[in-house]
C-alpha cells in the first residue's frame, strides 16, 4: 500500500516541479501536457492503492490493470464516498484531455493556453487551472492516504 501512496506522492512532486518551475520560464502548451499526465498517474497509482487495499480485504478478486475499467470499479466500490467519485469521473475528464487535439495560444506568455473541444465542450487549460488542479489533488491524496493507512493517521 505505501508504494502506492509513495508513487502518487513522487508524480505530485513532479507535477509541483513543473507547475512552478518548468512553466515559470517555458510556457508552453507541451508543459501543461506534462503536467496533466503526471496528475493522471498520480490518480492511476491512487486507484490501484484502493484497488489493492480492497482486495487485501477481499471485497473484489481481480484488479483490472487498464485505467478506464480501474476508474469505473473504484466508482462502483465507493459510492459513497463523493470524493472519490468526483476524482474517478475528473480522471477519465483528464484522460479525454490528454489525447484530444488541442490548439495553442499565446504560448511563451504568461496566459498560455491549450483549447481542447470534445464532446460539444470548449476546455481551455492554463497555469491557473493546472494549479488548481494540483491543489485539489494534494488534498484527495491525504483523503486517499487516510483511507488506505488509518492506524498511522
Amino acid at each position: 500500500m505505501n508504494d502506492f501512496l509513495y508513487d502518487a506522492r513522487e508524480e505530485l512532486k513532479r507535477a509541483d516541479h513543473l507547475i512552478f518551475v518548468s512553466l515559470k520560464y517555458t510556457r508552453t502548451c507541451d508543459v501543461l501536457k506534462h503536467v496533466i499526465e503526471r496528475l493522471m498517474n498520480c490518480l492511476d497509482f491512487l486507484f490501484s492503492g484502493l484497488l489493492e487495499h480492497l482486495k487485501e480485504k477481499g471485497k473484489i478478486d481481480e484488479l483490472p490493470s487498464a485505467p478506464i475499467p480501474k476508474a469505473n470499479l473504484i466508482k462502483a466500490q465507493y459510492p459513497e464516498d463523493e470524493l472519490i467519485v468526483k476524482y474517478a469521473d475528473f480522471f477519465m475528464k483528464l484522460r479525454k484531455l490528454s489525447k484530444a487535439p488541442f490548439s495553442r495560444e499565446s504560448e511563451f506568455r504568461r496566459h498560455v493556453t491549450m483549447t481542447v473541444v470534445f464532446e460539444d465542450e470548449i476546455v481551455k487549460v492554463d497555469i491557473d487551472t493546472v494549479t488548481e488542479w494540483y491543489k485539489d489533488l494534494k488534498e484527495f491524496v491525504f483523503h486517499i492516504a487516510k483511507i488506505l493507512e488509518p492506524e498511522e493517521e
